[in-house]
């Protein structure tokens, strides 16, 4: 995945600005399922708010940085406790996606 440029990321934010958490990682971290629904909302929506409520500062920073690693996605922007992830897929259903919906 290329790296978004700084005209696309502010796109990015102005789509994600309306979108809700779809995942959130509460008390049990990372765990499989959580993975696995990370992947469904990132296969389907492309573009997706993750809620990160899990300890101070230091441990959400670390959780949003393994999320993207594990899940191959971008972080476009993080606000408190809220990160909102991009990874594009090719194959995306319009109706789903998040990206072709505000086109």
């Amino acid at each position: 995945m290329t790296r978004p440029t700084s005209k696309e990321l502010r796109q990015l934010r102005a789509q994600a600005h309306s979108l809700k958490p779809v995942v959130t990682v509460a008390g049990k971290g990372l765990a499989p399922s959580v993975l696995e629904e990370l992947d469904r909302a990132l296969n389907d929506h492309e573009l997706i708010k993750v809620k990160v409520a899990v300890g101070d500062r230091e441990q959400r920073e670390s959780v949003i940085g393994e999320l993207c690693t594990q899940s191959d996605a971008y972080l476009v922007q993080r606000v408190g406790n809220i990160a909102t992830l991009l990874r594009p897929n090719p194959q995306a259903d319009p109706r789903k996606s998040n990206l072709h919906r505000s086109r």
